[in-house]
């Protein structure tokens, strides 16, 4: 009887690691995240630039830092298709003047025009330097500063990127293109 009891032991707690493993991978969910990635999906979308340049697929980021490292690291390096692995389909972009940029589609376009080189009338070139940073579960607020050499000052801004299983969910940014202040 014994013996029977230490199997069975043994075996509630093998069947509870895989549930564990099962229902996380083995990683633990940062807080603020649903720990649910399917429900997040991504269609194709074409860069208006370079339509040999197609994003299919989302690449997930361990933490809210990590998405925010991903995010930071390729708008600096132009990165189109970099940015768009961080969007879902259902991602969203607030902009002052009450725009919102909804879906993948129109996040594309936005950012090819962001990503295109300053000579051909985008702003390739701008290097984003974060200044301070408040996280509060899967949302960093964000007070950054852009320089670049085409600009004949820098330019501050706030962000919150609001982040879920590894992804750029949706943002809310003061980023106003008619603002910058471009060298003659």
């Amino acid at each position: 009887m014994r013996r029977f009891g230490l199997v069975a032991l043994v075996t509630v707690a093998m069947l509870a690691s895989a549930a564990v493993v099962y229902a996380g991978n083995g990683k633990s969910v940062p807080p603020g995240w649903s720990g649910s990635s399917d429900h997040y999906t991504a269609i194709a979308v074409t860069n208006p630039n370079d339509p040999a340049e197609v994003s299919n697929k989302l690449v997930r980021e361990r933490t809210p830092d990590a998405v925010l490292a991903q995010h930071i690291k390729a708008l600096n390096a132009c990165d189109w298709k970099g940015l768009m692995q961080q969007y879902p389909d259902s991602y969203e972009l607030r902009l002052p003047g009450g725009t919102v940029v909804r879906g993948r589609m129109e996040a594309a376009a936005t950012f090819a025009g962001f990503v295109k080189p300053y000579t051909e009338g985008g702003l390739c070139g701008i290097t984003f330097t974060e200044l301070s940073r408040q996280v509060t579960g899967g949302t960093l607020a964000v007070t950054w500063e852009a320089n670049a050499a085409f600009l004949a000052e820098p330019y501050q801004g706030s962000d919150a990127y609001i982040t879920d299983d590894g992804l750029m969910v949706s943002m809310v940014s003061t980023f106003d293109g008619s603002e910058l202040k471009f060298k003659p």
